[in-house]
């Protein structure tokens, strides 16, 4: 398949100040009608389900990242916020982990210095596995795990590293005997420690995008395969309760065929995972010469794979989008701003009902893909940057958290209404604006296209209806205005950093009354409003 330069995450490494005021208003005067978005919902329609499939998982930094200080810090605001369940990140079987090695079994330490010899065994150290999986525990959240990558012992190939800063190695085992013997033993300890009651509930995905630069194997898809099928018969050889999937390819690709491999292999699959970026392609994604937008290629690509599997023979396998994200580049208008608001909104509202589980690429800027972040907004994939400073997008998520979990019908296309369980709705608005700049540098300026109006009828509701309000754009849960006047220091001052966390903090509630059962909204671009009414 073509691929693009630069596509893996290594290459995203080597490679709105004056936005209008949002206005609410109960009983405005009616803007002109071509500016205006006519919404009517009926509170008492049926609706359909609305689970939360996209704040389930979120994918992070490597494995030995989760057990910092700031890494952990950042998971317990992100689990309050969303209630995510899941995180995923590379790297258990890194050497940094220390998880294998081969030498002389009973050895309190491994000795870099050792002479190896053919005597040697594998040996096996839980230590820092143990710490990362209670670590996510204890917080409320558990792993799926993605069983990546070769540690140096093993490798067929121990010049073989990726491109990232900590230089993983992505070749073949050297002897298929030696993975299987690992994965026997991982997923041993897993149930001896945690019960197979807890672990069944895990995931297991077999290693990361191995259809781009993160497998040497060639041909690639065929060494995969092998992979694949060591892997998902060593875990269930340990218990079949455990759950195994994968490809977890770049671009959506591949899913119809390692459908087709396992089937007619009859090796066990009990989920499929695949990833996309807004920014990936028609070409690498379609195979297509079309334009795709930003703004359309994750649900274009979701709802492919949507029917690749209905269309295969698992019809009813769980399908896990487990990366995506605007961009796989750190492009700082994008990731870091209030564009990721509507975006976010809006892929939401696309996606519903052709994915079981999304896992936003990533959590947290404590991440070090590309090296030590230097400053805290260089366009990271995280919801919250270097200093425990919350991102607009953290602000969209903790927003659209408050919708309800059924939908509503709804004709535009720039907004989801939902009912909760107590007779509430959540309405989620939105003004989509494409991001000012698509480079590795800020760009100030103005996103284009002109304020929205939302008029909301909702006189199905009791005539003494509240609503409560609240807003997310240039003016409003934006740190990136106050890094912006400060001037972009790249290593801010510690009142500097204090002003920024309390600057990108989502600003309380507007109190709001409906007038004869109408809301009236106005939008800037790039604006988020989510609004409760009870």
């Amino acid at each position: 398949m073509k691929t693009t330069p630069n596509r893996s995450r290594a290459g995203r490494w080597l490679g709105l100040l004056a936005a209008s005021l949002l206005t609410v208003g109960v009983a405005q005067a009616a803007p002109a009608a071509s500016d205006t978005v006519q919404i009517h919902v009926d509170a008492k329609a049926a609706g359909k389900p609305f689970p939360h499939f996209w704040e389930q998982m979120f994918g992070s930094g490597r494995a030995i990242l989760s057990l910092r200080d700031d890494y952990r810090k950042d998971l317990v605001a992100v689990h309050k916020a969303t209630g995510f369940g899941y995180v995923r990140f590379h790297g258990i079987f890194d050497d940094e982990v220390g998880l294998f090695h081969l030498g002389k079994p009973g050895q309190p330490f491994y000795n870099a210095a050792d002479t190896s010899s053919k005597d040697d065994k594998p040996v096996y150290n839980f230590s820092y596995v143990d710490q990362i999986y209670d670590g996510l525990l204890a917080r409320g959240v558990r792993p799926f795990v993605e069983l990546s990558f070769m540690p140096q012992a093993m490798s067929s190939d121990p010049k073989a590293l990726q491109g990232f800063w900590y230089h993983p190695n992505i070749a073949p085992p050297k002897d298929y005997a030696l993975w299987d013997g690992m994965i026997r033993a991982f997923a041993k300890h897993l149930i001896a420690r945690y019960g197979i009651d807890e672990v069944s509930k895990w995931y297991f995905e077999v290693w990361n995008e191995p259809n781009i630069g993160f497998w040497a194997g060639k041909p690639k898809m065929a060494t995969y395969f092998t992979l694949y099928d060591h892997t998902a018969r060593a875990l269930k050889s340990v218990s079949p309760r455990l759950r195994v999937g994968g490809p977890a390819t770049a671009q959506a690709a591949e899913v119809s065929a390692f459908l087709a491999h396992v089937h007619a292999a009859h090796v066990p699959v009990d989920f499929v995972s695949t990833h996309v970026y807004g920014d990936d392609t028609a070409q690498n994604v379609f195979h297509t010469d079309e334009h795709i937008s930003r703004k359309d290629m994750v649900c274009r690509a979701v709802a492919k794979v949507h029917k690749e599997v209905l269309a295969s023979p698992y019809p009813k396998l769980p399908f896990i989008m487990s990366e995506y994200n605007a961009s796989y580049a750190n492009l700082p208008n994008v990731t870091d701003t209030v564009y990721m608001g509507p975006w976010l909104a809006n892929t939401i509202r696309a996606c519903a009902g052709k994915v079981n589980v999304m896992s936003y690429w990533s959590f947290s800027d404590v991440f070090e893909e590309g090296g030590v972040v230097r400053t805290p907004f260089y366009g990271g994939f995280g919801l919250i940057a270097a200093d425990r400073i919350d991102k607009p997008s953290f602000n969209a998520f903790e927003m659209l958290h408050k919708l309800g979990d059924v939908q509503l019908p709804v004709t535009s296309d720039s907004a989801l209404v939902t009912r909760r369980a107590d007779g509430s709705l959540v309405l989620a608005l939105w003004n989509y604006a494409p991001p000012v700049g698509d480079t590795a540098t800020y760009t100030v300026g103005k996103p284009k296209g002109e304020v929205k109006h939302f008029q909301v009828d909702l006189s199905s509701l009791p005539a003494d209806a509240t609503a409560r309000l609240w807003r997310l754009d240039a003016t409003h849960g934006n740190a990136v205005a106050a890094f912006n006047r400060m001037g972009r220091p790249d290593f801010p001052t510690r009142e500097q950093i204090a002003t920024l966390r309390k600057a990108g903090k989502l600003g309380a509630p507007e109190q709001l009354k409906l007038s004869h059962g109408v809301l009236d909204v106005a939008i800037p671009p790039q604006g988020l409003v989510v609004v409760e009414v009870r």
